[in-house]
């Protein structure tokens, strides 16, 4: 068989991500080819995702590539794909998650300030209201782009920390101080690596399935499952993270009000099969909970 063309937006993280798939694919024996594609979620940095009116922002540019056959697969962060996917477009793989929290980086004039006195630089709506609910006095600002240049915008700006996904640092080896956030709970699928395919593309669909991680697998639909019957998109304040211990499974996942004041959480330990729906089910607990008023005075607070 020919080489695998992968196709990956060009960040650093981007490519060190599809040279993990790669890799993977690499080691039964399959030959792979790399392909950068610029997307349009990297050209506009200016303006916070929220604003951008759409979701799939960065999985855009993929998808169109993986449809004209450009491309036979595409590597994504799986917490930038839209729970609603194109036509003929599927996610066939998971690698195994590494690092799914979020955590707290410093400047260093803010080492000594208390978590309530600081300016929090991060445009993630997720972010900013579980911060509130916290911390409820807290000023924000913007912040856009891939890792370095958030960390080079904290240097220069006039705030005093931001929020970055911990698997983004340690997969860029960065050595850099960081506080863990407890109460922060992830996005939907936070810091796992997820394979796109064509619908069409049997025989490389059925390769990819041999580099899924079943666990992880298991996990992250319960969570996506919870986000899209919320539906929430990619940028509603929802947090969403399940971990299994043997065929057990722990979700903990909240839907919070953009000021943080209101929030609806739920957290469940039950027996995991694969029959039943659990993160629909458990996203219905919360609508029927508030979260039904809560989404809508979410989305038309945009």
């Amino acid at each position: 068989m020919k080489s695998i063309r992968i196709g990956t937006r060009n960040s650093a993280l981007a490519l060190w991500q599809a040279r993990e798939v790669a890799r993977h694919l690499q080691n039964r024996n399959y030959l792979t080819e790399i392909v950068p594609i610029i997307s349009s979620g990297d050209k506009n940095l200016n303006q916070p995702l929220y604003s951008l009116g759409i979701t799939g922002v960065f999985t855009r540019d993929l998808d169109v590539a993986l449809l004209n056959d450009e491309i036979d697969i595409a590597v994504h962060s799986l917490k930038d794909v839209p729970t609603q996917l194109p036509e003929n477009i599927e996610i066939i793989a998971y690698l195994e998650r590494d690092f799914p929290q979020d955590v707290l980086i410093r400047k260093e004039s803010s080492r000594n300030k208390e978590f309530h006195e600081l300016k929090l630089a991060t445009s993630s709506l997720r972010r900013r209201a579980f911060w509130l609910k916290n911390y409820p006095h807290a000023e924000f600002s913007d912040i856009r782009g891939n890792i370095q240049t958030r960390l080079q915008k904290l240097e220069e700006g006039d705030f005093d920390a931001t929020i970055l996904s911990l698997a983004g640092i340690k997969r860029m080896k960065m050595d850099i101080d960081y506080e863990m956030l407890p109460l922060m709970i992830p996005a939907a699928s936070q810091g796992v690596i997820a394979v796109a395919g064509h619908s069409d593309k049997t025989e490389i669909n059925e390769i990819l399935r041999q580099i899924n991680h079943k666990k992880t697998q298991i996990c992250v639909e319960i969570e996506r499952n919870f986000l899209s019957t919320l539906e929430g998109g990619c940028t509603a304040p929802i947090g969403a993270y399940a971990e299994i211990f043997e065929n057990q499974i722990r979700f903990k996942a909240a839907l919070c009000s953009l000021d943080g004041k209101n929030c609806i959480a739920t957290d469940e330990n039950f027996e995991y099969n694969e029959t039943e729906n659990f993160g629909e089910k458990f996203a219905k607990i919360v609508l029927e909970n508030g979260g039904k008023e809560l989404m809508t005075e979410i989305k038309n607070s945009y």
